[in-house]
């Protein structure tokens, strides 16, 4: 993480000042390190270039850490599925298993390979209207902070999973960029990509939760978040946190499922991921924050569920949808 972040940062339990502690540096970067906040005396350690911010209080799944292992796992077991997916000729697998031919490259650091296979998985595990919509929203996020986005201050990204928006951002705009998740896992593996892509002096990497940020009050002045609303369980108040930490703007990307939709509502219940997934409701949990917002660039598009692996006995990608409908996707801008 680059050292003059340190500056917007506090304890994420009491919100107290921290005493930082650098043990090794990469140019501005700070590689290993430690933070210990005045107040309550917690600790937070800097690992391989990654700021570990998370709180022991807050129940939360990392699905990353949780599907890799589940992986490695399986694969020991059966080396010669591994073999199939790995030595397959690319136009002979299905998008799914291009998708997990993708995860099984990156851990063997055949980065190039690893982006080939998941690019080619797209075409297949989305419709040309869901691609369409989502890259419409990239290039609407990148254009907006090219004019209005603040050129001395980082933009931080919330719930960055494997970092495409981050990517884009980095290479679309000058300003440090720091990408962030509560999987240490993930963020091992985007700081890997950035790498490879010669994107890692602009970028920094924080594992935190949401629901409590170590960001002092109305510290951040740009964030954005790339589908990362609904992929927080229990959100809980966590409006309410990023009304204290943002004094500017939040750009996050949405798709919203229509109300009449009863297949897909039984299962977003079920997951318990209501709130951000409908507009309405969306729009007046951030309204009801103190937020004024409104939603840009809007289009819509029909998805589909993804596809089933063919070689890991059926292995999915996406629990949304499960049935064919038509989403409405925005940028909803919250200032």
């Amino acid at each position: 993480m680059r050292e003059d972040l340190c500056r917007l940062l506090c304890c994420p339990i009491c919100y107290g000042e921290l005493d930082w502690m650098v043990g090794e540096r990469s140019g501005d970067h700070i590689e290993e390190g430690e933070a210990r906040c005045k107040g309550c005396g917690a600790h937070y350690p800097v690992r391989e270039g990654i700021g570990l911010f998370l709180t022991s209080d807050l129940p939360r799944r990392d699905l990353w850490e949780q599907v890799d292992s589940e992986l490695a796992i399986y694969f020991r077991e059966h080396p010669e599925v591994e073999q199939r997916l790995l030595q397959a000729p690319l136009e002979t697998l299905g998008p799914a298993d291009l998708f997990f031919r993708a995860l099984i490259l990156e851990e063997r650091g055949r980065l190039a390979e690893a982006r080939a296979a998941a690019k080619r998985a797209q075409i297949g595990l989305y419709t040309p209207e869901y691609r369409a919509c989502y890259e419409s929203q990239l290039h609407h996020v990148v254009r907006h902070l090219s004019s209005s986005a603040d050129k001395d201050e980082p933009i931080i990204d919330l719930a960055s999973g494997q970092g495409e928006l981050v990517e884009r951002l980095a290479r679309g705009l000058s300003q440090p960029i720091v990408a962030t998740d509560f999987s240490p896992r993930v963020l091992r593996r985007d700081r890997r990509f950035f790498e490879f892509l010669g994107l890692e002096a602009q970028i920094s990497l924080l594992a935190f939760d949401a629901r409590k940020a170590p960001f002092k009050d109305g510290a951040i002045k740009t964030m954005t978040t790339n589908l990362g609303l609904a992929n927080i369980e229990h959100p809980g108040d966590l409006l309410k946190e990023l009304r204290r930490i943002i004094s500017g703007e939040f750009l996050a990307i949405v798709c919203f499922y229509p109300k009449d939709d009863e297949a897909n509502a039984a299962a977003i219940r079920e997951l318990g991921l209501e709130p951000f997934l409908y507009r309405d409701s969306a729009l007046e949990l951030f309204a009801e924050a103190g937020f004024e917002v409104k939603l840009e660039n809007v289009r819509k598009g029909r998805a589909l569920p993804t596809p089933k692996s063919e070689i890991l006995e059926g292995a999915g990608i996406d629990a949304l949808p499960v049935a064919e409908t038509e989403l409405e996707w925005g940028t909803l801008v919250a200032s």
